[in-house]
């Protein structure tokens, strides 16, 4: 449980400190830096930061808080520097969309954007900001662990016998998973509402020319990437894999700083963009970002044309929509995945939700691993039930509305060799990526300079060679 608490406290290192900042309880603290990791300080606040985001989520620490925090701390710090030694790079189109992700799950849970808003004590710009650093941080780390463990292997021979003589009460329970098939419609967004925001673009492009303004002071104020939008909208050095089809194709093209680029429709809307500098195979350039808004009438037929299909469906009935064109007998959910779902990721597989994770690509999805718009309407679905429409965001942060159907359920159980061999298959990896990033904690710890405040010295901590 502190491990997974500790994977995502990461993300939120920066927003809880500053939201907590004005919480009585820090004010009394007098800062102080209590270790030293390479040439990263930790401080006091940091730790009594992530112990009060801890009693506010419910959760314990292993140990002693006192010596488990700033270990956990100085750990991500290591895995960091090396992620920045080895150039493991996160992008912004990655940055953003894992934000607004998490955004959007934060406001399911919390219940509205008014509520998160008055629990973090800022308003979403604020947040969406103070969240880009650590997710970047987060991400960065999870690519070095992996980097640390992709070539680690396990063979059936050796799963069979770390299961062999296990008791049956210490075999893994398997929780109940999922298999579901998706079909989703992005409302139309109306060419007026294109064109407002073109000739927005437009606007500051003409302005730029005439010298009026600046691109970084209006892509302070208008641009809708709020990471870079405080930057003057500039981004990091970048690589043309790194960069949205589109977006790369026009940022690569351009060769005098001084010109604005022609308007440039990417997944995430229409920029403007001018060149930094050009170094290598990589590009620094700014941008400013406009998202066209959905209209609710535009929402509204999306889910009437849903609420219908899905109705046909559970009826057995072709569509009227192409009854005329359809020169099948019946008509499947499958079918409607083919004519109707604008899902590219899941369109050419049936609609079929594919989980991606770190021990590879599978169907399956515990409950609390899919998106939670979609664990809802799957909750209380009978196994070929289809759910009615909703709205979610879509892994490109863009508002689609949806209907899903329960392909498969299989109940929570122990573990067997012949029904659950990938899942037994996992933990035996898992115990052997673990061991593999123990080990190189410790290693790292022996190679860097660590200076710890003297009444840590005592502490029973879980990697050797902190005290030196």
């Amino acid at each position: 449980m502190i491990k997974k608490f500790l994977t995502m406290i990461v993300m939120l290192v920066a927003v809880t400190q500053l939201a907590n900042a004005q919480n009585d309880s820090l004010h009394a603290i007098v800062d102080e830096v209590i270790w030293v990791v390479g040439d990263e300080a930790i401080l006091r606040s940091d730790v009594e930061a992530l112990r009060l985001q801890g009693q506010q989520e419910g959760l314990h620490w292993a140990g002693d808080p006192d010596c488990s925090i700033p270990e956990q701390i100085a750990v991500q710090k290591l895995y960091l520097n090396q992620a920045v030694t080895d150039s493991i790079e996160v992008t912004e189109a990655e940055i953003s969309q894992g934000v607004e992700q998490y955004i959007e799950q934060m406001i399911s849970a919390i219940g509205s954007r008014e509520k998160l808003e008055e629990y973090h004590k800022k308003n979403m710009s604020q947040i969406r900001a103070d969240l880009r650093e650590s997710y970047r941080e987060r991400q960065m780390v999870q690519g070095m662990q992996h980097k640390l463990t992709k070539n680690i292997a396990v063979s059936p021979a050796e799963v069979r016998r770390y299961f062999k003589d296990m008791p049956q009460d210490s075999l893994p329970f398997v929780p109940t998973e999922v298999e579901v098939q998706i079909i989703t419609q992005t409302p139309r967004i109306e060419q007026e509402e294109i064109n407002r925001v073109k000739e927005e673009l437009r606007d500051y492009t003409d302005r730029i020319n005439k010298g009026e303004s600046t691109f970084q002071t209006l892509a302070r104020f208008y641009s809708e990437d709020p990471g870079s939008a405080r930057r003057g909208g500039e981004l990091d050095y970048m690589g043309r894999g790194m960069l949205d089809p589109a977006f790369a194709n026009v940022a690569f093209s351009l060769t005098d700083p001084k010109k604005v680029s022609k308007i440039v429709e990417s997944e995430f809307g229409f920029h403007i963009i001018q060149l930094i500098d050009k170094r290598g195979e990589k590009i620094k350039v700014r941008h400013i970002l406009r998202k066209p808004v959905v209209s609710d009438e535009a929402v509204t037929k999306a889910m009437n044309q849903l609420d219908s299909l899905a109705n046909d469906l559970r009826a057995g009935e072709i569509p009227q929509s192409i009854k005329p064109y359809y020169k099948g007998e019946s008509f499947t959910f499958e079918n409607a995945v083919s004519v109707f779902s604008d899902d590219k990721d899941t369109r050419n597989n049936n609609g079929l939700m594919a989980n991606v994770t770190q021990e590879g690509r599978t169907s399956r999805f515990k409950m609390a691993d899919l998106p939670s718009e979609v664990a809802k309407a799957v909750d209380g679905l009978e196994v070929g039930g289809i759910s009615a429409p909703f709205q979610m965001m879509n892994e490109r942060g863009k508002l689609v509305c949806a209907i899903v159907k329960l392909k498969s359920r299989t109940e929570g159980h122990k573990a067997t060799i012949t029904g659950d061999f990938q899942i037994m298959k996992n933990v035996v990896m898992n115990k052997l990526r673990q061991k593999k990033l123990h080990e190189w904690v410790v290693n790292r710890i022996k190679s860097t300079y660590v200076r710890i405040n003297e009444r840590y010295r005592d502490c029973k901590f879980e990697y050797e060679g902190w005290v030196k």
